[in-house]
């Protein structure tokens, strides 16, 4: 049997939309029903599937509180896996990413704490623009290939966003 979906551990439908914090505190009330050391005196094949559990359930977590994770794990239950690691075919979006990195350079370079407050708000807005596009896609059959190339968009900015963050704190130490 193979394990349950993502979003049935949480008693969500299959949706891009979440309300992170509702996820939050849901997965907080499972993780205590099925922490291991609730289970410490059970039989050892009980204790077994409480960590089975909490490792599902964390992995489960872990996918749906992330929009680019999110977004790849919907695409694959409609059938379609994509490689985690893509290439961005689309032109447009790859000038945007050399310029993006080129800002990012003469900020690191700069030690600029201020102006990568306002690129990281940028990023963010940039984020929630895909992350809109994608949750009025991802389900349309027709619009496929406009929901991959929104993920590979949606994977590099949560990668560049990661890379601002390090940056952030590096200038702030």
């Amino acid at each position: 049997m193979g394990s349950p979906c993502h979003f049935a551990l949480f008693d969500l439908q299959p949706s891009f939309r979440l309300d992170a914090q509702q996820l939050a505190v849901r997965y907080r009330e499972l993780a205590k029903s099925v922490h291991p050391d609730r289970f410490a005196d059970a039989p050892e094949r009980d204790q077994r599937l409480a960590l089975e559990h909490s490792a599902s359930l964390n992995e489960a977590y872990q996918t749906l509180k992330n929009a680019p994770r999110r977004a790849l794990y919907l695409l694959a239950l409609r059938g379609r896996e994509l490689p985690l690691e893509v290439t961005v075919q689309d032109g447009e979006f790859l000038l945007q990413q050399m310029q993006w990195r080129e800002e990012l350079e003469d900020l690191q370079d700069s030690a600029d704490l201020a102006g990568v407050a306002v690129f990281k708000r940028r990023l963010k807005t940039a984020q929630e623009e895909l992350d809109e596009g994608f949750a009025a896609c991802w389900d349309d059959p027709a619009r496929r290939e406009e929901a991959e190339r929104l993920v590979r968009r949606m994977q590099f900015l949560d990668k560049l966003t990661h890379e601002v963050r390090q940056l952030e704190e590096r200038l702030d130490d």
